[in-house]
């Protein structure tokens, strides 16, 4: 008779991870899943060890989806020295510090103009029509794509997440995400080809440039994974985090309006929502040799997934893990990882974020989610709300 962890599904794991997650906490913490060929690893104690043991649990996993739909290594299956070189060229514009100098001027501006495209054409759905927009158009301009639409940031994004999250092998999905990398070549390249010789202020331009040796430059090959993979998470986590809150705030009676009263909790609200709905699951790690946890024996070569949506719901850390508390007492969480992979864009995530959610309430007061529609959830490594209809 098949156990618990060999029953799971893709399906499954699609329409609901939580009450997988957690059951896996409780009867199998470090399980062996065939249906994603990995071993999930759940509670947040374990999930923490697996992503701050880079001797036991390596970053760089043979045959990584990942690396299979960028082509090559990026930042996530990185590490060392290698790592650490890759990490200096995004920092200069994505460090705490310096993204508060930037963000409110950025975003600001791109949500006013979408929150008035969605009024003026009575576009009632926020997902696709504010949401992803606001965030992929704010990395956009970061980026320095600027002049690339959203639909076509939006497309890109679709298509790198359905070979990024193709852990089953499909090849329906993988055929998909290798013809959006293909197009993504055939735009990015040439901009870096001018970058690399006239260097601006864009983080394309730093990730060639900043961090190295007098004279010395990055490939535009060697860092064209890392910056599809800076597009792939840097556009899911703002807007599907934030979509995510939106439907959980919605849900509270008062909850916007005390937001408007009181705009200073709006840093707590956004650390909840990301800790209730992580939008990014699993870090993805492979043995370095056979390494012992939660007492099962993982073997040497194995994939492992430390599962931070699990981590961030572990009834040992938080209470009432499953429940949206907009007043719950800020502490971390896992939704950014934890270590030398620590998301390097988190403070950029967070205010985009903040300020989507703000435009919104501010600009909509009367603002709600259709009583007549059952919102649904979708993805474990990528999860979010498929639409959110409203009313104002």
């Amino acid at each position: 008779m098949a156990t618990f962890a060999e029953s799971i599904t893709v399906a499954d794991l699609d329409r609901d991870p939580y009450p997988i997650y957690a059951r896996l906490r409780k009867e199998a913490p470090v399980a062996y899943v065939p249906a994603v060929n990995l071993w999930l690893v759940t509670r947040a104690e374990d999930v923490e060890f697996v992503t701050t043991h880079p001797d036991l649990f390596t970053a760089q996993v043979t045959d990584s989806t990942l690396d299979r739909s960028f082509k090559g290594k990026s930042l996530l299956t990185m590490d060392g020295d290698e790592h650490l070189n890759m990490r200096k060229s995004l920092d200069s514009k994505y460090r705490p510090r310096m993204v508060s100098t930037y963000i409110d001027d950025l975003v600001t501006p791109i949500a006013t103009e979408q929150l008035g495209e969605i009024t003026s054409n009575d576009r009632r759905e926020l997902v696709a029509s504010y949401f992803e927009p606001i965030s992929v158009l704010s990395l956009g301009a970061v980026l320095g794509l600027g002049h690339l639409s959203a639909d076509t940031l939006q497309h890109w994004f679709h298509g790198l997440a359905m070979g990024a999250t193709n852990f089953e092998r499909d090849p329906e999905k993988q055929m998909i995400s290798d013809a959006v990398e293909s197009e993504m070549n055939d735009e990015l390249l040439p901009i870096m080809e001018r970058l690399l010789a006239t260097p601006d202020d864009s983080t394309i331009s730093h990730m060639l440039h900043s961090g190295m040796p007098d004279g010395e430059k990055r490939s535009a090959e060697y860092i064209l994974p890392t910056l599809k993979l800076t597009i792939l998470g840097g556009m899911q986590e703002p807007g599907h985090g934030a979509a995510a809150t939106f439907f959980a705030l919605a849900n509270i009676p008062g909850a916007f309006e005390r937001l408007r009263r009181s705009p200073e909790l709006w840093d707590d609200v956004i650390q909840e929502g990301l800790r209730w709905i992580a939008p990014i699951g699993t870090q993805t790690r492979q043995t370095t040799q056979d390494v012992e946890l939660g007492g099962v024996v993982i073997p040497a070569g194995s994939a492992v997934a430390a599962v931070v949506a699990s981590a961030s719901r572990d009834e040992t850390v938080f209470a009432n893990p499953d429940t949206f508390d907009m007043d719950r007492p800020r502490e971390s969480n896992a939704s950014f990882g934890y270590g030398p992979h620590f998301c390097a864009g988190h403070a950029f995530a967070r205010g985009v974020e903040r300020i989507s959610l703000q435009v919104l309430v501010e600009g909509l007061p009367d603002i709600s989610l259709r009583d007549s529609e059952e919102v649904e959830f979708t993805g474990w490594e990528f999860r979010a709300p498929t639409s959110l209809n409203v009313n104002w």
